[in-house]
């Protein structure tokens, strides 16, 4: 694709009419402006025009930006302090503390997850003393990670054709969306999981497109470099391994590409492979628990014809969440990327690049749907964070969409985009039935929609679609009506309307999901009185919230979780964490055949635990 010059030709510097000379006319430099608020806006307009033609300005505007993203991000998560999403944040946590030289501790959520993003927050563990100061660090961290999506997203608007005021105000709205922000508010993986996807797609694209050999090599690298940490990062990575490996031999057969650059491109994807491979081996060794077998269970439930029914309705039910979450945007993004792959009006990079973003889309939704277990909830079937990462991307691609198309093209996209979505929306209604509204509604799992529907209490699918139309149609119609000169205020609309949902999203559904785990994380650990260098054991039949976050709480020593009644406790452990005795008996009641140094230092029938130690 041809680029337009990121290298303004400096503007000259104005004439002003010297004020004191007499006889001074107006027609040695621009227009006075009028006195007042009209002069003063002409005044902010004649020096923003002078100062954007300065080679320092764009650089300096886009890191006031990011830092206006980290800063927003922050203020967001100034209230947590510790983890409440069970198992996934306490095994991330885990494998951090482990990374960061720290004693080693039990695996909450049973198997070894991937380490990448453990790897990017274990400094904060290098750094605290304790674990409340632990997680602040790594908020801090997630805020700093995930606002790259901003500049990331100016750059690939660029890439699409945007000037640089349209590219930069949509940049802004991508890195507000819901869900970009919402998963980075805890410690889970999908904080940095769209910066990589987004690097990933503009790294193709920049190998895929003309340019010098040299130029073309470093992006073909960052591609492989990019999809191998992706892998490193959570198990989605593999089905973008995959899409990359397919393209790297598919290109180098076709010729599309340099071959030195597509072999630098195969290099770089097998070299950082290895090294997932290597993290993954080393990882293996700290931990007693079985090795994962996601893969199994994928290919049980692709194979299983008990579980179409269901994997299809969840695929559906997937696509219907990401495009309903973008607000309709991000499917005039896949509605053209799938025309896109049977039409020769887009420049090759476009086609396959676009048609690897659909695929990508495709096959996470069905390799998700297919491994994932019923667990009796209703995100099961429009489960919302695995395709959470690529709704950057298909935001940006929406963007363009409306920068480029005509009325009427983008009139049929978007009555296309609409179809699609009441089909998906159909389909989940249809086939799941009654289990939408039978099966345990939990809010954090379906954050953006709930948002919509303006009901935090229930999924209603249609009520959110209709409001995602609507936004969606009044920037249709906005833009029908002004033309292309109208943009910069639709993506500045866009981008306060994220910043809103995103905030309100958070007072409604973060901070409440949070607090509500509170007694079982930070409140547990001072009520019980267990001491930094305690070393703890856990009961199975625990509550399994209060089991998991103090995997991560107890910060200094380590943590087992086993049954005492027939399991035996490790000799280095000093504490005993158990369920109450039963009603009526001796508050020993639960273990009554413990060792004699062993005694209930606490119990809170209340709550139902107890507390003992070894004497």
């Amino acid at each position: 694709m041809t680029q337009r010059s990121t290298q303004p030709q400096t503007l000259p510097r104005p004439a002003v009419p010297d004020a004191g000379r007499a006889g001074a006319t107006e027609t040695a430099g621009p227009a006075r402006p009028a006195d007042g608020l009209s002069g003063l806006l002409g005044l902010v307009a004649l020096r923003f025009e002078v100062a954007r033609g300065r080679r320092w300005f764009w650089p300096v505007v886009l890191v006031a930006g990011y830092t206006v993203e980290v800063l927003f991000r922050l203020v967001l998560v100034r209230h947590l302090s510790y983890p409440s999403v069970h198992p996934d944040e306490d095994s991330y946590l885990v494998l951090a503390r482990v990374l960061a030289g720290r004693p080693t501790t039990e695996m909450p959520v049973g198997v070894v997850i991937p380490g990448g993003y453990p790897l990017l927050v274990s400094p904060a563990f290098r750094i605290a003393d304790d674990p409340v100061t632990a997680y602040h660090l790594i908020m801090g961290i997630n805020a700093l990670l995930n606002a790259l999506v901003f500049p990331l997203a100016y750059r690939a608007l660029r890439r699409l054709g945007l000037r640089r005021l349209l590219a930069y105000v949509f940049a802004g709205a991508t890195a507000l969306l819901p869900p970009v922000i919402f998963y980075s508010e805890f410690v889970m993986s999908d904080t940095v999981l769209p910066v990589l996807v987004l690097a990933w797609l503009l790294c193709l694209h920049g190998w895929l497109s003309e340019g010098p050999v040299k130029h073309r090599s470093w992006y073909a690298a960052g591609t492989g470099a990019a999809a191998a940490y992706t892998m490193a990062t959570h198990d989605r990575g593999g089905v973008v391994v995959a899409l990359t490996g397919v393209v790297l031999v598919g290109v180098l057969a076709l010729r599309w590409a340099p071959w030195r650059t597509t072999l630098v491109g195969l290099g770089s994807l097998g070299v950082g492979v290895v090294g997932v491979k290597a993290l993954s081996w080393w990882l293996d060794r700290q931990f007693t628990v079985e090795p994962s077998d996601v893969g199994g269970y994928l290919w049980k439930g692709l194979t299983d014809p008990d579980k179409t029914g269901m994997t299809l309705t969840r695929v559906a039910g997937q696509i219907w969440y990401f495009i309903v979450s973008t607000w309709g945007i991000g499917g005039l993004a896949v509605v053209v990327c799938l025309f896109a792959l049977f039409s020769g009006r887009f420049p090759r990079p476009d086609r396959i690049v676009g048609g690897v973003l659909a695929a990508l889309l495709v096959g996470t939704a069905l390799a998700s749907a297919a491994a994932l277990p019923d667990d009796g909830r209703v995100d099961d079937w429009v489960y919302a964070r695995y395709l959470s990462f690529l709704v950057p991307a298909a935001f940006v691609v929406g963007a363009a969409v409306l920068s480029r198309l005509g009325r009427r093209r983008l009139a049929a996209t978007a009555a296309v985009t609409v179809g699609l979505t009441v089909l998906l929306g159909k389909l989940v209604v249809w086939s799941a039935g009654s289990a939408l509204t039978t099966k345990l509604f939990i809010g954090w799992a379906l954050p953006d929609v709930t948002f919509l529907a303006t009901d935090w209490m229930r999924l209603n699918v249609m009520r959110s679609s209709v409001a995602a139309f609507v936004v969606l149609g009044a920037v249709v119609l906005f833009l029908a009506a002004g033309g292309r000169r109208v943009l910069w205020a639709i993506g500045l609309s866009l981008a306060l309307f994220a910043g809103f949902a995103t905030a309100t999203i958070t007072e409604q559904v973060s901070y409440p999901h949070a607090n509500y785990r509170k007694p079982l994380a930070t409140g547990f650990t001072k009520a019980s009185g267990i001491k930094p260098t305690d070393n703890v054991v856990l009961a199975w039949d625990l509550d399994g919230g209060l089991r998991n976050a103090q995997a991560f709480e107890v910060y200094r020593g380590r943590v087992w979780y086993r049954d005492p009644r027939w399991q035996p406790v490790p000799a280095e452990a000093t504490v005993l964490v158990t369920p109450a005795a039963p009603e009526g008996k001796a508050t020993d009641g639960y273990w009554p055949e413990h060792p004699a140094e062993w005694y209930v230092a606490k119990e809170n029938r209340a709550q139902g635990w107890a507390l003992w130690r070894k004497s």
